[in-house]
């Protein structure tokens, strides 16, 4: 069930009429939220419902038990772990592995070839896999004391705003305000309802309107052969994947709001950054956040010296890449960032670029550049595509300017205008520290008509309906 569908309109409506009259009840809000959010997550296919619920109920009692025999938490949290891991690399990794060694064995000069097992993969597998394993190990490090209501665990795990896309929630963040039945505030009914609106604006404006030229250009049977015309395709798809996925984001939170929650932001303009590492603050913070504290900090992070740092570093990045998706392109991509992070420990090239005169906006510049770069790596279908978008982009003598106006559609470019017009008012905003007036009686009038003129908008200028990106994820 999307976002994006008319089903999931009637689906909320329902829970949202029916949610007064169960939230002040303890039990009975989370196993509402728990039915709610199963019918939510098994509207694609009924069967990956046993998939969470195994996935769940390992962590669930490991966590228990874990507290219960804390001599043998370490051999619980192995186990518990390995059912994790062991669901991701049956489903997403699978095929992956077989046809690695299949061309392995290719290269070798062996026949043999091993069948590919054609697993469908389940939506938001990463995302709840991480969330409770997550749980898990806090309860293991002490940082969290184990629920003892099966609901209540499942309430946390399959809360449906963010389920298949996240943000990734952490358990200490959640499980408590779930034990709340405090009011919902009007507060956070008009925050939510403005996180909501924009969201979908997000998605079916300008996300989808990029879209159409993104998919185009990467479903040709080869790539056009203009070095203009790339560069601009790769800034829409650097907007499109932002706008769709902190549309998801919003939306979730938006959702969440109206049930009297809060999620954290998942995206902080992250565009306007001035440095890698600032990027992966304000990119995606809840899985960033989540390999920070789950895989790079375990791995020595910066307390063992330099070398120590870096090398946490390449496999925490070359591990994001491979939760991202099952292809060498994603495994690369996870590296390319890695080298851009890791030449920028060792030269500081943007604070040092930032003391230039203009150097402040031009190193914002020149992170968002070499970040379209990478994204060619994430959106390639195949490793090949990759390296002809590469040749086209970085030839001195494919500037085609007439090929680029020709192929892509003026609808997108002018979406793409007025994000990028946007963006630079943001980077300007935060470089001389303008801040927004307090809230005014003209401001609080102005607020209801933007939000009715986006509504208005979303309606009749949505573009053709896609899939969030991330779902594949």
């Amino acid at each position: 069930m999307q976002f994006n569908s008319l089903v999931f309109i009637v689906f909320a409506a329902a829970f949202f009429a029916m949610w007064p009259a169960v939230r002040t009840r303890r039990n009975s809000r989370w196993i509402a939220m728990v039915i709610a959010s199963f019918v939510f997550y098994g509207w694609w296919d009924w069967r990956f419902l046993f998939l969470i619920t195994a996935s769940g109920l390992i962590d669930f009692f490991a966590s228990l038990g874990i507290e219960r025999f804390p001599r043998h938490k370490r051999l619980i949290l192995v186990v518990s772990m390995l059912g994790n891991v062991g669901s991701l690399a049956v489903f997403k990794y699978l095929d992956f592995a077989i046809g690695t060694l299949n061309g392995s064995m290719r290269l070798l000069g062996a026949d043999m070839q091993l069948p590919m097992a054609h697993l469908i993969l389940p939506v938001g597998i990463s995302f709840y896999t991480f969330q409770s394993m997550s749980y898990t190990i806090d309860v293991y490090r002490g940082e969290l004391r184990a629920t003892r209501n099966v609901f209540h665990f499942f309430a946390y795990l399959s809360l449906f705003p963010q389920l298949v896309a996240g943000p990734i929630i952490r358990a200490r963040d959640l499980l408590p305000q779930l034990e709340s039945a405090g009011p919902v505030t009007e507060h956070q009914r008009w925050e939510g309802l403005k996180l909501i609106v924009f969201g979908y604006f997000k998605k079916v404006v300008i996300a989808d309107t990029l879209a159409t030229a993104v998919n185009a250009a990467f479903a040709a049977p080869s790539p056009a052969d203009s070095a203009c015309y790339w560069w601009i395709i790769m800034v829409m798809f650097a907007f499109q994947i932002f706008c769709d996925f902190s549309g998801y984001s919003d939306i979730a939170r938006g959702l969440a709001k109206w049930m009297g929650y809060e999620f954290p932001v998942n995206f902080d303009n992250p565009y306007t950054a001035s440095s890698f590492r600032e990027f992966w603050q304000r990119w995606n913070i809840s899985l960033s956040t989540w390999f920070r504290d789950y895989v790079y900090i375990p791995l020595g992070g910066s307390r063992c010296g330099k070398r120590r740092a870096v090398v946490a570093l390449w496999l925490t990045m070359l591990i994001s890449g491979l939760w991202h998706g099952a292809a060498w392109t994603f495994v690369l991509w996870g590296a390319l960032h890695a080298f851009y992070l890791s030449l920028e420990r060792l030269t500081d090239w943007p604070r040092k670029l930032a003391r230039l005169p203009a150097g402040r906006h031009l190193a914002p510049l020149a992170v968002f550049a070499l970040t379209v770069v990478a994204w060619v790596l994430f959106r390639a279908r195949t490793f090949d595509q990759a390296i002809a978008v590469f040749a086209r982009m970085f030839n001195p003598a494919g500037v085609d300017y007439a090929l680029a106006h020709k192929l892509i559609d003026n609808n997108a470019i002018n979406v793409l205008l007025i994000i990028i017009g946007h963006q630079v008012a943001v980077h300007l905003g935060r470089t001389t520290e303008l801040r927004w007036p307090e809230r005014s009686r003209a401001g609080a009038l102005f607020e209801p008509v933007a939000i009715a003129v986006v509504i208005v908008i979303c309606v009749f200028m949505r573009a053709p309906s896609n899939t969030f990106i991330y779902f594949q994820f």
